[in-house]
């Protein structure tokens, strides 16, 4: 059984996106191992906690978002 296991940052992903990445590994395998593996192809989609993750050493974190121009105001 093909198994493909992505992890990404928490919130960095719509739910649209997390089924275009299971959508298009599973044709993937498919075009890879032939069209018979498809119905035991899984992937899955793992969301990491920010902080939960790092490269050579180095703790990552996503940068926040700035506020809606309506937030802003509220917040003064």
């Amino acid at each position: 059984m093909p198994f493909a296991n992505f992890k990404v940052p928490a919130g960095s992903l719509t739910p649209k996106q997390k089924e275009q990445i299971v959508h298009r590994t599973t044709d993937l395998y498919a075009d890879i191992y032939g069209d018979h593996v498809r119905p035991n192809t899984m992937v899955l989609v793992e969301e990491v906690a920010d902080g939960g993750w790092g490269i050579a050493g180095d703790v990552l974190i996503l940068p926040k978002s700035e506020p809606e121009s309506g937030e802003a105001a509220r917040d003064q």
